[in-house]
């Protein structure tokens, strides 16, 4: 009775720790801000590359998080939002200005930052 009581208890944080365990590749800040993306089809600038590469990752990481039912499907989904915001976001300004700059591409990168950091909580 004490083992299925303590395994109960357990059971909870199991996914958790395989979250951790896993490690998501959008969990490595440092490395996610050096993805260099290539140009191609729609995507014709280096720094909406790099922001469209981040946002699959991310996307990515989220999926696998909610298979995983690390997260719920409402957390799941805000998270999903805010990634398709910034990726929507990015490339619109590049339809309209013809680039991204290196300062839209930081605010950029700091959105999913926050974005990864509340997914690798």
């Amino acid at each position: 009775m004490k083992t299925l009581i303590l395994s109960l208890l357990v059971i909870p944080f199991l996914s958790e720790a395989a979250l951790i365990a896993l490690g998501y590749p959008g969990c490595n800040i440092k490395e996610q801000h050096l993805i260099k993306g290539e140009t191609g089809g729609s995507v014709t600038d280096p720094l909406q590359a790099h922001i469209s590469v981040r946002s699959n990752i991310l996307q990515a990481d989220i999926s696998t998080a909610r298979k995983a039912r690390v997260l719920t499907q409402s957390q799941a989904d805000k998270l999903w939002q805010r990634v398709e915001v910034v990726r929507h976001d990015a490339d619109n300004l590049v339809k309209k200005q013809g680039f991204l700059s290196a300062g839209e591409r930081a605010s950029y990168d700091r959105e999913l930052d926050d974005v990864a950091k509340t997914l690798c909580q």
